[in-house]
């Protein structure tokens, strides 16, 4: 009998580990992946609407950022700057403001944030990443250094932190100013999307990858071209949803949105996502 103590305590405490696990994850707590380059790092001028908080809207900090009294690995109200330290506002916080004005009382959103400034998409191919960051140029190291070299690792441990209290929804994307003209990218896109899938355990037709068109030609965009190839990628991913970019203001630089900008790209994006769930 005494031989028999041990086991039927690891069962039973097997038994009371997995019941807290399901108990702590609300499938009211939405959460939603977000990665890319600038355009979702957020460059637009943070203005006082930016950082007014919703007590349903939380974002997981990736970084630490100890002027702003945020540690990486726990919920803050979201807030400009989302993405880390000394980034501006981006299209994350006006998609959630825009989700909880119409979803129910119940829906918490929480937003996953990992974004490097002037990257291709292939610095969030886990087998290109070494590679990739060897090979960075200088002014970008300071920013990788903020996910240990590795902002895939980080997005991916960030989302499977997240899991333990929600479920994820969708994953968002706002990248390709640095692969303009590369008709490969669809596929390359593709291959992150299904490491993703694979390393959070999540199925392709219940988690729609959501994409922004970069500024458009209207607005000065230099990279408009790329909305051609943009746009071809649900033909390689079946749930992807492309997000226009029609009528977001750009600044001078050509290159990316300016604060009103964003956040009516932010809107685009979350009524894409409402649309998906509606369906």
């Amino acid at each position: 009998m005494k031989q028999k103590t041990p086991f039927l305590f690891l069962v039973i405490f097997s038994l009371v580990v997995s019941c807290h696990c399901s108990y702590a994850q609300n499938p009211n707590f939405h959460i939603y992946i977000c990665f890319g380059q600038s355009n979702m790092e957020g460059t637009g001028k943070i203005e006082a609407q930016d950082t007014i908080t919703h007590p349903r809207i939380l974002q997981l900090q990736a970084v630490n950022c100890p002027e702003l009294g945020r540690q990486k690995g726990r919920w803050y109200p979201a807030k400009a700057p989302l993405c880390h330290c000394n980034t501006g506002v981006s299209p994350a916080e006006h998609f959630g403001k825009t989700l909880i004005e119409n979803l129910p009382d119940s829906v918490t959103v929480g937003l996953v944030h990992v974004a490097v400034g002037g990257c291709h998409i292939q610095l969030f191919d886990k087998d290109s990443t070494a590679g990739y960051v060897e090979q960075a140029p200088d002014w970008m190291k300071n920013k990788l250094a903020l996910y240990g070299n590795n902002p895939y690792k980080t997005l991916v441990d960030m989302a499977k932190l997240a899991q333990q209290r929600g479920v994820v929804k969708a994953i968002l994307l706002h990248q390709g100013e640095s692969n303009t003209g590369d008709k490969d990218w669809p596929n390359k896109v593709n291959r992150v999307y299904n490491n993703l899938l694979n390393d959070l355990n999540l199925q392709a037709d219940k988690t729609p990858l959501l994409v922004g068109e970069l500024l458009a030609a209207e607005h000065g965009g230099k990279c408009a071209s790329m909305n051609a190839i943009i746009e071809t990628l649900p033909q390689t991913i079946p749930n992807a949803h492309v997000v226009s970019s029609e009528g977001c203001e750009g600044v001078p630089d050509g290159l990316h949105f300016s604060a009103a900008g964003y956040r009516l790209l932010g809107k685009r994006y979350a009524e894409t996502m409402l649309r998906i769930l509606k369906d």
